[in-house]
């Protein structure tokens, strides 16, 4: 990255400066980042327990989760330790990485939405293929294509947003390094930036919406044709989940990367903690409490913990 970075640190406004309110938000977000630690790493491990888990979309699943469980780890720890501490200062080095591993999750996860999405539309569309079109091998590169995708996205959101000189005030009015509070407070010109970073904002977000968009109408047209009630009730509520993920996370998405850098309002702030903090901690019980399998999978390892924590007592007894 270019420009004279004469800025060594920066210093995170927040949410807000009322003590009272900030250890409110400190014990609520605090529950919020457990949650999603345990949903998500939950989902993960579900999944490499139980063998009829072993699937093209739960294996898409998990590194959904695992994008979550980072892109969440991104933000709350810092936001959390300011919360409780008067210094909110982050060196530039860290709010560099902070905003790059932001932008990478957040762009992988633009991206395996649509490979879900495509998973599903293979899976309903062409059932006879599907064993065939979305291989072992297909998972893995679309998997690897989502983050080598997200990676070169975020380095070139990075060195836009970072490229400038930082000779004037320090302080980014939000509770981490995101792109519009950064480029507010560089000295250079900033319309380039913001023009490659807006086109490549929308070729990852609305390119992967349109994406999961078309496929859901090929998807519905297939559903409606099915003389089977049962048939189409099953295809509508494998998709129901994925359909409620990819709404809340492109919602808030559009609402804040999707306007011009003059538009934005306090509002950000709200609509950030709900993509960045909310969102995460939802989606393990959307893909769960919806899900028959998942449901099922979690009876299962209910039973064999029991079953082992009997057999254990049954053999101290003896003993």
């Amino acid at each position: 990255m270019g420009g004279n970075h004469t800025q060594t640190k920066f210093i995170l406004l927040g949410l807000t400066d009322s003590p009272s309110v900030q250890a409110l938000l400190f014990g609520l977000f605090l529950l919020i980042y457990i949650v999603t630690l345990v949903g998500n790493i939950g989902i993960m491990v579900l999944v490499w327990l139980v063998p009829s888990l072993h699937t093209p979309m739960y294996f898409f699943l998990t590194h959904f989760s695992f994008a979550d469980a980072c892109y969440s780890t991104v933000i709350s720890p810092k936001m959390l330790a300011d919360l409780l501490s008067e210094n909110k200062t982050i060196s530039f080095a860290g709010c560099v990485t902070q905003f790059h591993s932001f932008a990478f999750f957040a762009a992988a996860e633009c991206h395996l939405l649509a490979v879900m999405a495509y998973d599903r539309h293979v899976a309903i569309c062409n059932p006879l293929l599907y064993v065939t079109v979305i291989s072992s091998r297909v998972c893995r590169q679309l998997v690897a294509s989502s983050y080598l995708i997200a990676f070169l996205s975020a380095v070139i959101y990075t060195g836009r947003a970072f490229g400038g000189s930082f000779c004037g005030p320090n302080q980014i009015d939000h509770f981490f390094c995101d792109v519009s509070p950064v480029l507010k407070l560089t000295c250079s010109d900033t319309r380039s930036s913001e023009m490659v970073i807006f086109a490549f904002v929308t070729i990852n977000v609305v390119g992967t919406s349109v994406f999961i968009f078309l496929s859901y109408i090929s998807i519905f047209r297939t559903v409606l044709r099915m003389r089977s009630a049962q048939s189409r009730s099953r295809a509508f509520s494998t998709c129901a989940s994925h359909l409620t993920a990819v709404s809340l996370f492109y919602g808030t998405t559009f609402f804040v990367y999707l306007q011009p850098a003059s538009s934005h309002s306090s509002l950000d702030k709200v609509a950030s903690v709900f993509y960045t903090v909310v969102t995460p901690m939802l989606n393990p019980f959307i893909y769960s409490l919806r899900n028959k399998e998942v449901k099922g999978a979690l009876v299962k390892c209910r039973r064999r913990i029991l079953n082992r924590c009997q057999h254990r007592r049954v053999v101290s007894a003896r003993k």
